[in-house]
């Protein structure tokens, strides 16, 4: 087993390590029925929702997709293998992996939250992916916490952050669409299954990485020069802030995540709808990515941000030279732990990380550049 030691922190603060901006090279929806298709047919488009809409709004209709399934990384493979196909050439990067695996890494330096992942290396690049019954057993403890005295419970909270979503997207420009469809939307059956996927090519220190991770919306349209930046938007519920002395604490403690998370895809801008604790919808905030850490600096200084990126990038490094020929890795951290563990679990092949036809494809493609 190896350990990589979080503290002391003071080694990881200064200016941040190199960052390449992250762009979509390529990208995929999934449908209503959560069916993967290679194309944008799920990229929605923000447009303000109404300010008091009550966010309880269709829970008994809530049409919810069954997450049980281990999904390891097959969409984003497939997408790859597509652009692959596409381009004739390999996916240069030395980590593949999704958003979601990224952001816990990211924000590892400044909160105590655990997580287990999957690891192999195969033709230079270490594919990451989530440990499906570590994430089972989260969800599982999350669902069985009761309501603090005059709470809601989870799953009605969790509804809400859908509910927001589904109030703020269009399915074409605002231009395009039909009054009569916006003004319906508090109406609207709510369905988390059908969601739009950015593949984004980036880049932490010395490390390059392809990321997938779902993006909300866009601003406007997606441009069509291929190198230009994309105006993304993520879509964010929480409380509203009181003059509770803790509450403006515990958002910027949440914007953390929200920003790391945007930050990984390369999205500018991110959107919070302010609720009530009975869910109501009271205000929008329209947040810039690159603006939070100087915010949460100015204020509670709960986290640093180049901290976070200089964690990851020293992290990344200690990864390349550790995780090294055949088998799958575990990579652990213990809630609360200082450290976090790096350890075999099978000595030979990819697990289920790796999809035969993957392997098959990337097969193929070295025997025709070789």
């Amino acid at each position: 087993m190896a350990n990589f030691e979080i503290h002391p922190l003071e080694r990881f603060a200064g200016s941040s390590a190199a960052i390449r901006r992250p762009k979509e090279i390529a990208c995929f929806s999934y449908d209503d029925q959560h069916k993967f298709h290679l194309d944008e047919s799920s990229l929605r488009y923000y447009y303000p929702p109404r300010i008091g809409a009550d966010l309880s709004r269709g829970f008994d209709t809530f049409e919810k997709l069954d997450d049980t399934a281990d999904d390891h990384l097959d969409s984003l493979l497939a997408t790859i293998a597509a652009l692959e196909k596409e381009t004739g050439k390999q996916c240069d990067a030395d980590f593949i992996t999704w958003r979601g695996m990224m952001t816990k890494i990211m924000i590892t330096a400044c909160n105590d939250r655990g997580f287990e992942m999957n690891a192999t290396l195969f033709q230079g690049t270490i594919f990451i992916e989530e440990n499906h019954d570590f994430k089972q057993a989260e969800w599982d403890a999350q669902r069985s916490q009761k309501p603090r005295p005059g709470g809601q419970s989870q799953e009605l909270m969790c509804f809400w952050g859908y509910k927001f979503e589904t109030l703020s997207l269009l399915p074409a420009p605002w231009d395009a669409t039909p009054r009569d469809y916006i003004e319906a939307r508090e109406d609207q059956v709510v369905n988390n299954s059908a969601q739009y996927c950015s593949v984004v090519r980036t880049g932490i220190g010395k490390s390059k990485l392809v990321i997938g991770g779902e993006v909300d919306a866009v601003w406007d349209c997606k441009p069509e020069d291929k190198d230009a930046p994309i105006n993304w938007v993520e879509l964010k519920t929480s409380e509203e802030i009181s003059q509770h002395p803790n509450s403006l604490f515990r958002f910027e403690q949440k914007l953390l995540k929200f920003w790391a998370q945007s930050f990984l895809l390369g999205v500018p801008k991110i959107i919070v709808g302010f609720r009530s604790r009975n869910g109501v919808l009271k205000s929008i905030e329209e947040l810039e990515t690159k603006s939070i850490p100087a915010i949460v600096k100015r204020g509670s200084r709960a986290w640093d941000g180049n901290l976070c990126i200089n964690f990851t990038a020293a992290f990344l490094e200690w990864l390349k030279e550790t995780v090294v020929g055949e088998g799958v890795w575990r990579i652990r951290r213990r809630e609360r732990s200082p450290v976090v563990e790096l350890f075999k679990l099978e000595e030979t092949g990819h697990g289920s990380i790796l999809t035969p036809e993957f392997m098959e494809w990337r097969q193929q493609l070295a025997l025709k550049d070789g």
